[in-house]
């Protein structure tokens, strides 16, 4: 062991020194970033990888916010995959692979399909994909006889308004209006399917102009695996479904059981996007970069449900470990995601002029509306189920662990279940952590998140420079 003992800061340590600043207003501050390799993100913002954080919901308003949704690994490999899925399907310029249904299909069937997957209609194929027509929730909405077939109460082929494939987006969107209509199917010369465009994509275009999509127009999402188990064939399964990149998710990635992951699942899954974590070390940054991640994800036991310091005594004060571990990715331009112990956007703004590209947040995000957590009231105010992810019964419900022959009362939790205050929209609170951002990037002169991490300066604090930065010597009214 080494003397003197080395020294760990966190987001309290320490503040960001005000400079000379060019910046007149919050508009010209620009905080597009990379999450990794071939993905960039409008606002550096990515949502955790948690169960009571991040599933489709949350992914689909992330990504059109400008960030990005991890989706959650504590699930069947197919509701993983139908989650991802739904992300990709939310919206995209064109639909390649419309929901479609047999001449054969019944109404009840195709009622079933249609709330099972949240679609407002679906279009009736034959046997060599030529268009027979469309069913619409309408259609069904008051059918009695459910065992009818679906070509009875469909709008049939003759009645409907198509397109030739390779329409351009604003004539389609033309067309749309013309007819009053909300689906224009794009057929080729022998009638066949190709493709789909709807009204709703096209307002969500407009409506959402810095959304995080890929080449074809759709959403981006990404999806954790683990080190155990089917973690294989999950990332396979995912990355058939299209996933943009996969997260593998575990405590400790600076462990031959990470970089044997990180190693196989490049071995089966090829050229996709790669991130792994999570690291603390400058150390556990390069072994994980060797292995060929395209991004590496930093902090061991800073999150506010995570009891791993205290429980194992490992860790490294989340600042300390951002700036050593960018440091360290730097050589290889690769990004470093800040994961754990953000509490709001001045901590946030430390986070990234330390070196991070983007910062992974779970307790922010999981009082949204988005947030799959359950609702509780308690004393007429409301609040949401928020749980580490090495929570006791977190812990136990997993697929990989406990083992079989592991009792309960064996499992050493490193997480708590926990209640957060219920915090509205997610466009709400990232309205805010985004504002707050934006303006501590002009205190320090910065416009891009590159000038941030140039010219950022960092002052030890106090116990009592972090009271005086706090509201005191008033009775707060909120």
């Amino acid at each position: 062991m080494s003397e003197p003992f080395e020294l760990g800061l966190t987001f309290d340590d320490v503040l960001l020194v005000p400079q000379r600043s060019g910046v007149a207003t919050r508009r010209q501050v620009d905080t597009r970033t990379r999450l990794c390799r071939g993905i960039d993100l409008a606002i550096p913002i990515v949502s955790a990888s948690m169960d009571s954080v991040t599933e489709s919901r949350m992914a689909i308003a992330m990504a059109r916010e400008g960030g990005i949704g991890i989706i959650h690994r504590f699930v069947p490999i197919a509701t993983h995959v139908a989650e991802v899925q739904r992300v990709k399907r939310a919206e995209s310029v064109v639909i390649d692979k419309p929901y479609t249904v047999g001449p054969e299909a019944t109404v009840r069937q195709a009622a079933a399909f249609m709330e099972e997957h949240g679609s407002a209609g679906i279009l009736v194929l034959d046997r060599d994909r030529r268009l027979l027509g469309i069913v619409t929730a309408r259609d069904v909405l008051f059918e009695t006889e459910l065992d009818r077939p679906i070509v009875t109460v469909m709008t049939p082929r003759e009645r409907l308004i198509t397109a030739p494939v390779g329409t351009p987006v604003e004539e389609a969107k033309q067309i749309l209006h013309r007819h009053r209509i909300e689906k224009l199917p794009l057929v080729d010369a022998e009638g066949r399917l190709r493709g789909l465009v709807t009204s709703r994509d096209i307002q969500s275009r407009l409506r959402y102009p810095q959304a995080t999509k890929d080449e074809k127009g759709r959403l981006r999402v990404g999806a954790a695996i683990g080190v155990r188990g089917d973690y294989l064939e999950r990332a396979q399964a995912l990355v058939e479904a299209e996933v943009d990149v996969l997260v593998i998710d575990v405590a400790h990635g600076h462990s031959d059981l990470a970089v044997a992951t990180v190693e196989a699942v490049r071995a089966r899954c090829g050229d996709v996007p790669l991130i792994a974590g999570n690291v603390a070390t400058p150390e556990g940054t390069r072994d994980l970069i060797a292995c060929g991640v395209d991004g590496v994800k930093v902090g061991v036991g800073p999150g506010s449900t995570c009891t791993t310091r205290v429980v194992t005594g490992a860790g490294v004060p989340q600042l300390t470990a951002i700036l050593t571990c960018a440091e360290a990715a730097a050589a290889s331009d690769i990004p470093v995601i800040a994961d754990g112990g953000i509490r709001g956007s001045g901590d946030l703004v430390k986070a990234l002029a330390a070196g991070a590209q983007t910062a992974m947040l779970g307790n922010l995000l999981a009082g949204t509306e988005e947030s799959p957590g359950a609702f509780v009231t308690r004393n007429g105010r409301q609040y949401k189920v928020y749980r580490g992810m090495a929570s006791l019964w977190t812990s136990a419900e997993r697929r990989d662990m406990p083992q079989e022959d592991e009792l309960l009362s064996e499992i050493v939790p490193e997480g708590i279940e926990a209640l957060v205050p219920y915090r509205g929209r997610l466009s709400s609170v990232l309205t805010q952590l985004v504002g707050g951002l934006r303006s501590g990037m002009s205190y320090c002169g910065a416009t891009t998140l590159a000038e941030l991490r140039r010219n950022a300066r960092f002052m030890r604090v106090t116990d009592a420079g972090v009271r005086e930065g706090m509201p005191h010597d008033v009775d707060a009214l909120s």
